[in-house]
């Protein structure tokens, strides 16, 4: 479905909108390292115009219906301009990584700007080693984290010759920006289209009692399934505290074939690997800082898909907290492997993504019909410490090369964002055959995010001997 003018946020993306408080933002995007020299600007700049049709989005800003009644728009900026949004910027020499990573965590420092499209773009140059880089940053309420990332592959090819853009002599022509009437009528559609959607539910009911009993039973049994999840509440670590308007940022790579090769070898999956590298860190982490880690499990915000049957080609975010394990109290790196993929597929098995749809559908509800200004309390679960102690999100990306204007695309760093009292963030991505851990943290609460990074290296090292330890050197002799 295309983007239009005036579609509404919905519940979810708006709760991003409303916990943003103090040092907390919402902001989300990733890092891209090309090789070669950096292209000029105005190519650069013209590039990007030439594809802005395919993601209307990114020239629409947040329109609010008077007296807070209901939900954010997405309207046209008539007054949008690509160079508001896109900027070059040079590292002096020697364009050193870790210059790299000071720039990146500048730019993710401050919120993005309400009154215009939320993102914006830096084309980076002087990054030693005959590469550049470019830094993505977009706000959480315009997509889910991988369409975020989805969002910058639209400056990308898929072969070193780029594509043909918009075609000349087709203008784009912004729809004029709604009055009060305007915006206050929208806000009346949208409770309508919330009271038409739950008279189709009835009516689905009455044709299919049968199917509609299950999956009520189904939500029932989710629903106990969080609240029993809710009496457990995620430990109490340094990192969940109040965080500042600073920011770090660094990331490890690893080889992706090596994360399968452990997959294949333990019978657990990709993630359950990335949880078990991150909770080796973390341990390093809270050890090196004198915090006694015996016993002690962690809990990791995993974003799940809990996107309703009928609501696939709908835009926006459906996502929700599922609690991934962190045991970060299990010393052996194999068993700290074996109890989290034991521990997801525990998860899986059970009825959470059922419940969760189900209290979404509340917060819709509540959106809708609630008191003005306040948000829907289901929305505060997926940011509260009670929940977990830092939020750990892993999407696979694509396994081909990609190309910026010719030049080809080596590297791709996700970067999460900061819940308020989560003063850490793990985001990770793979791409043609390396998979990267970014890392993003305040630095009143976390100064030392090199310790975390080499705490990454080292518990993916101890996990590879582990699950598959390397051959034998072979004997004079031997084979014979």
């Amino acid at each position: 479905m295309p983007q239009r003018h005036l579609d509404r946020l919905s519940s979810f993306d708006t709760s991003f909108l409303a916990n943003e408080r103090g040092g907390a933002h919402m902001a989300i995007g990733a890092v891209f390292i090309c090789e070669g020299a950096a292209p000029e600007l105005e190519p650069f700049l013209s590039h990007i115009r030439s594809r802005l049709h395919l993601a209307p989005r990114l020239r629409q800003r947040l329109a609010f219906p008077p007296l807070g009644l209901g939900r954010p728009l997405w309207v046209d900026d008539p007054e949008f301009e690509i160079t508001d949004h896109v900027s070059r910027e040079m590292l002096a020499a020697p364009g050193s990584e870790a210059q790299f990573r000071e720039l990146i965590a500048e730019v993710f420092a401050p919120p993005l700007d309400r009154s215009r499209p939320l993102w914006e773009l830096r084309l980076v140059e002087g990054l030693e080693g005959d590469r550049f880089g470019v830094i993505y940053k977009t706000h959480h309420a315009m997509a889910d984290g991988i369409s975020a990332v989805d969002i910058g592959v639209l400056l990308f090819d898929a072969e070193p010759t780029p594509a043909p853009g918009n075609p000349a002599g087709e203008p784009w022509r912004p729809h004029p920006h709604p009055s009060p009437g305007a915006l206050l009528a929208q806000a009346i559609w949208g409770v309508g289209r919330t009271v038409r959607r739950f008279s189709r539910w009835c009516e689905g009911a009455l044709r299919s009692p049968g199917r509609m009993a299950r999956r009520a039973t189904n939500r029932i049994a989710g629903l106990w399934d969080v609240t029993w999840a809710l009496t457990k509440p995620a430990p109490k670590v340094p990192f969940n505290t109040m965080i500042g308007p600073r920011r770090l940022f660094a990331w490890a790579s690893f080889d992706l074939g090596e994360f399968k090769a452990i997959k294949n070898l333990s019978g657990a999956t990709i993630n359950d690997v990335s949880l078990a590298v991150g909770a080796g860190a973390l341990r390093r982490w809270l050890e090196a800082h004198g915090v006694s880690t015996e016993g002690l499990e962690m809990q990791a915000l995993v974003p799940v898909s809990v996107r309703a049957e009928d609501e696939h080609s709908e835009l926006g975010n459906r996502l929700t907290a599922m609690r991934g394990p962190l045991p970060v109290g299990v010393a052996d790196p194999r068993e700290r492997l074996e109890v989290i993929a034991a521990a997801m597929r525990r998860l899986k098995a059970s009825k959470q993504p059922y419940g969760a749809e189900a209290l979404w559908a509340l917060n819709d509800f509540y959106a809708d019909f609630g008191p003005p200004l306040l948000l829907a309390p289901t929305s505060k679960l997926n940011f509260s410490t009670r929940i977990f102690n830092l939020l750990l999100t892993n999407f696979p990306g694509p396994q081909i090369p990609f190309y910026v204007m010719g030049h080809e695309l080596l590297e791709i760093s996700p970067v999460g964002f900061l819940a308020e009292n989560h003063a850490l963030a793990i985001a990770i991505f793979s791409y043609h055959g390396r998979i990267n851990f970014g890392l993003l943290a305040d630095p009143a609460a976390i100064d030392d995010i090199e310790l975390l990074r080499t705490g990454l290296v080292d518990s993916f090292a101890e996990l590879l001997e582990a699950v598959a330890p390397p051959a034998p050197a072979a004997t004079v002799g031997e084979g014979r």
